[in-house]
């Protein structure tokens, strides 16, 4: 088995570990409402940190170029609540567009 297999059966596990902790230690208790909402924004910072990570970094450095335009104005359709597809559209069609102007 290479290093990718055994990292993605590492994760793997650690993420099913992990899942099942929270039935065990909780026991069918509420969660505290500060815990929760401390919870609730954990998974949008995450992928918010994956997706600028992966627009901007190249190689141990930065990248900036036409993605980062994706990304901003995907920042932009978010702040305004627009739909996650069309989300998705503007960020697509406004990094096309830069690449295709540059």
């Amino acid at each position: 088995m290479n290093d990718t297999w055994l990292t993605v059966v590492l994760v793997g596990a650690l993420t099913v570990a992990l899942k099942a902790t929270g039935p065990l230690v909780l026991g069918g208790r509420e969660v505290p409402a500060r815990v929760a909402g401390a919870v609730e924004l954990l998974a949008p910072s995450l992928l918010a940190a994956l997706v600028v990570t992966q627009a901007v970094g190249a190689d141990g450095g930065l990248a900036l170029d036409e993605r980062l335009v994706g990304v901003g104005v995907a920042a932009v359709a978010v702040r305004f609540r627009a739909p996650l597809i069309v989300v998705i559209v503007l960020a697509a069609v406004s990094t096309a567009l830069m690449r295709l102007a540059l």
